[in-house]
């Protein structure tokens, strides 16, 4: 430790001495030192050539200032530090001074000194070394290859290198090879490989901390050696079915190695190796006999070798496959027979029996022999037939046994067989295997609570045994018309499907329950070994023609092998615009009916279908609703016609039912005169009756026809009477009373084309009928100069009054003096001119009407009492003035 120190102390000297020539202030020991991670690591700073500063005044910094409480004053001059190196990058340690005078400031980089601290770690022993000499051409090379693992770490900084030294014993010649870190292998070409000469092998790890040297390896030159694998050959006998033998060649000759063998051998697709005991060829041999094979099975075999040492030594890797056939032999086991079952019409089943080869058929089955017997006749030899089989070789070194059809019949629900069926290959016959198809209605009890789980790629059946006793359990599971069975042990209740299962396949699986050789009822279940989204969507199509406010939809089921999985439901969408609805239905719906849909609109729709892996959409599909329902405008149409039809009968029924108000507003009641009173009136004297004067009696002539005759009046008459309108002496005007009179109304009669539209309404008033009309009219005769007495006539009717009475005072004012005396009329309807005699009316026609005479009055006096006037012409006072209407008007 004082040694240590008085070299610390020599080092720091000689700095000094040194760096005294540089006119440095400041120096640090050790320079460039080398520390180890995890270690504590101490400098000394010195000050030189100045006494502006002391000890006191430097301080210590690496990434940061280090804390005094690692400083140590050794004197006035020199400080020590002390730090723990953790970091694995290298980084510089400074000593500084404090600004303690102008001279320090000025020569501040006099003031500073630093060193680079390398950082690494010590090295470790090297472990595990091994070496080994390759097999090159005909003999072992002279390179020995070694490699060990390097314990510890190292860095960039410092780094660790590996010196191999390989020397063989009895010489002190030593072959070495160097690597620098952190490789761990390397070759040492000794020129010639030292057959049966001892080796000792180490290696040495070294860097600027120290050096490890690894235990040393003292093994004979053999046991390095790793040879080339032998030429193997297999050959099989004929009369030995369940042996091979192998034959090999070693690489390399008895003399420089003895050789030990081992052998592995496997059915071909068989992932699993059988190995030959050790015990079997740990000596030097070149033919061994595989025993205990699968006849007609081919197998794969390998051989490797190694240097006869048990405790060294490499093995040769394996040699090349080989393989071969072991020879056939007669069947051990019995064919595996099974049934398909089908309904085929009433009361009938279709049995197809299969079967699958023997499980240790021994060979190539060239053929079955198949046994129907029906229970019913106890022939057993009547059905027997040769099923032929063709197949190639290497279907027989399948893991997966063919299925062979052998026979398809009918048979009664109420028939059942026993079927017996043999296989046969080059060799010999199989043992008999047999299987009892039961009357379908005395079929054994099935099994109970089955269900299917899918885990991982595969499916786990379980059930519930039924109460009898089981011999065994098929298994049997069908896809796409492809079909396989398992069979398992009556005590069992639950199994895994051996099969090789396919992704999002749909499978059938049922279990069967066998009594003895007697076939029981089966259960079936559904399932997918993994379920995924399917592959494709149903189309949507239109059921007929859409309605105005509904759609009727349908689709077809996704084809099972498109399904890949449960279809857990089908959503519908349907879109009109932006608006987009959805409507979610069970899986086993093929039709849905869309309602509240809007009238004359398109609508897009798709459906949607959904496993529980996912979802897929199927295409789109349009259509538009109806602007008017089926038979809509057919009903309004007929609604209208049936309407009309109905106003039309309804307006027919009301003509028919009031023909008589119809008939009175066109074609107007004319009130008959003759039902009429008649009274005589003036204006200016009390009524009273007078009895008739000769010279001074009206004669009122009412005549029957619809129209008088404009002839009716003389040309005398014409003359005498006072000028006025041509139309009041035509022929197209009439009084409107359905007679003739010889002096119109100067109203405008009914007939008139210009003003008739006014006679409705004259003579629908209500007003007494009155009329004045002047005596002595004669046809022919040219009016008296006696002084004319005038007539008022009045009736006491309240029906509508005729053209004449209404309007009497303007005949007054007229000054007429007219007769109207009884003539001759024509009958317009009889399209004739028929005059007709005064002689021919009634007279009782008229019993109901008087005549009252008055005496006419001059214009041009006042009123007086009228005059006696007598005329032999005077018709009596008696005879009616009208005669009696019963048809109102007559078509003129």
């Amino acid at each position: 430790m004082v040694f240590a120190a008085v070299l610390h102390l020599c080092v720091l000297a000689w700095l000094a001495s040194v760096l005294a020539a540089d006119d440095y202030h400041l120096v640090i020991a050790p320079q460039s030192p080398v520390v180890q991670i995890g270690s504590n690591f101490t400098a000394t700073c010195m000050i030189i050539n100045t006494t502006e500063v002391t000890a006191d005044d430097l301080y210590w910094k690496c990434s940061e200032i280090i804390p005094k409480e690692h400083y140590i004053k050794i004197n006035s001059s020199a400080l020590n530090v002390t730090v723990t190196i953790r970091s694995e990058k290298s980084e510089w340690l400074l000593c500084k001074c404090k600004t303690v005078s102008q001279y320090v400031a000025l020569n501040e980089g006099k003031f500073i000194h630093g060193i680079l601290l390398r950082k690494g770690y010590r090295p470790e022993k090297p472990k595990n070394l091994s070496c080994i000499a390759v097999h090159e051409s005909e003999k072992i090379s002279s390179n020995i290859r070694c490699q060990w693992e390097a314990v510890g770490n190292q860095t960039e900084a410092v780094p660790t290198s590996y010196t191999l030294f390989v020397r063989q014993i009895g010489s002190d010649k030593v072959y070495t090879a160097s690597i620098l870190g952190p490789v761990n292998s390397t070759t040492v070409d000794m020129n010639f490989f030292p057959y049966h000469m001892e080796l000792e092998i180490w290696v040495v790890a070294q860097n600027e901390l120290g050096k490890e040297e690894s235990e040393h390896l003292i093994k004979l030159a053999n046991c390095f050696v790793k040879t080339k694998p032998p030429s193997v050959t297999v050959i099989s006998e004929a009369v030995f079915p369940t042996s091979l033998v192998m034959n090999w060649t070693s690489s390399i000759d008895k003399r420089y190695l003895e050789m030990i063998y081992e052998i592995r051998f496997c059915p071909l697709g068989s992932q699993t190796w059988l190995y030959v005991p050790l015990a079997d060829t740990s000596r030097y041999i070149q033919s061994f006999r595989l025993q205990n094979l699968r006849p007609d099975t081919v197998y794969v075999t390998q051989v490797r070798c190694k240097y006869n040492n048990k405790n060294c030594g490499y093995w040769s890797d394996w040699s090349r496959n080989v393989t071969e056939r072991t020879p056939e032999d007669l069947p051990k086991s019995k064919p595996d027979v099974w049934i398909i079952t089908s309904a085929e019409g009433i009361n009938k089943r279709q049995i197809e029996f299969i079967c699958k080869d023997p499980e240790f058929s021994n060979g190539r089955i060239r053929r079955f022999n198949i046994t129907i017997e029906k229970q019913k006749y106890r022939i057993k030899n009547g059905t027997w037939e040769i099923i032929p089989v063709n197949r190639s070789l290497t279907d027989g070194s399948s893991s997966k046994k063919q299925i062979t059809p052998l026979k398809t019949i009918l048979l009664d629900d109420e028939e059942s067989v026993t079927v017996y069926v043999t296989a046969i290959n080059s060799v010999g016959t199989s043992p008999q295997a047999k299987l009892i198809i039961s009357r379908k209605t005395r079929e054994p009890p099935a099994v109970e609570k089955m269900e299917v789980q899918s885990h991982n790629g595969q499916l786990l059946l379980s059930w519930k045994p039924p109460n009898r006793t089981v011999s065994e359990y098929v298994v049997e599971w069908s896809s796409d018309g492809e079909r396989n069975w398992q069979r398992e042990n009556g005590k069992a209740n639950c199994t895994k499907i051996k099969g090789d299962l396919k992704r999002f396949v749909h499978y059938r699986i049922s279990v069967y329950p066998i009594y003895g050789k007697l076939v029981g009822k089966p259960v079936h279940e559904q399932a997918y070994a993994e379920q995924g989204v399917p592959s494709q969507a149903p189309t949507v199509n239109l059921s007929g023609d859409p309605g105005c406010y509904t759609a009727k939809l349908e689709w077809d089921e996704i084809p099972l092998i498109k399904r890949h999985g449960f279809i857990t439901n089908y959503t519908i969408y349907y879109r009109s615009g932006t608006e987009t609805h959805g409507i979610t239905v069970p899986p086993n719906t093929t039709s849905y009916t869309l309602t509240s849909l809007s009238r004359n609109t398109k609508y897009d729709i798709w459906i949607k279908a959904s496993t529980i892996r996912g979802s897929v959409n199927g295409s789109n599909h349009s259509f538009t609703t109806l602007k008017y329902a089926p038979g809509e405008i057919e009903g309004i149409v007929v609604g209208v016609s049936l309407g009309f039809l109905f106003v039309v009968l309804m307006t027919m029924l009301l003509c028919f039912c009031k023909k008589d108000v119809i008939k009175d507003n066109f074609w107007p009641q004319i009130p008959n005169p003759g039902d009429s009173t008649i009274g005589n009136w003036s204006p200016d004297y009390p009524l009273k009756a007078e009895a008739p004067r000769e010279n001074c009696l009206s004669g009122i002539s009412v005549l029957n026809v619809d129209v008088c005759d404009a002839k009716c009046v003389f040309e005398e008459d014409k003359a005498s009477l006072p000028l006025k309108k041509d139309k009041y002496l035509s022929e197209e005007h009439s009084s409107g009373i359905g007679g003739s009179s010889c002096m119109s109304s100067p109203r405008q009669s009914v007939s008139d084309s210009d003003e008739g539209g006014d006679m409705a309404d004259t003579t629908a008033s209500t007003i007494q009928y009155s009329s004045v009309v002047a005596s002595s009219g004669y046809k022919g005769q040219n009016p008296s100069s006696l002084p004319q007495q005038s007539i008022f006539s009045r009736s006491e009717s309240t029906q509508p009054l005729l053209d004449c009475e209404e309007n009497h005072d303007t005949m007054v004012q007229e000054g007429s003096r007219q007769c109207f005396l009884r003539q001759p009329c024509f009958n317009h309807n009889a399209g004739n001119e028929n005059a007709t005699d005064s002689n021919d009316f009634n007279p009782l026609e008229m019993e109901q009407q008087e005549v009252l005479d008055f005496c006419p009055l001059e214009e041009d006096t006042e009123h007086t009492a009228p005059k006696d006037c007598q005329s032999d012409d005077w018709i009596p006072a008696t005879v009616s003035s009208y005669m009696p209407q019963l048809g109102g008007y007559r078509p003129q």
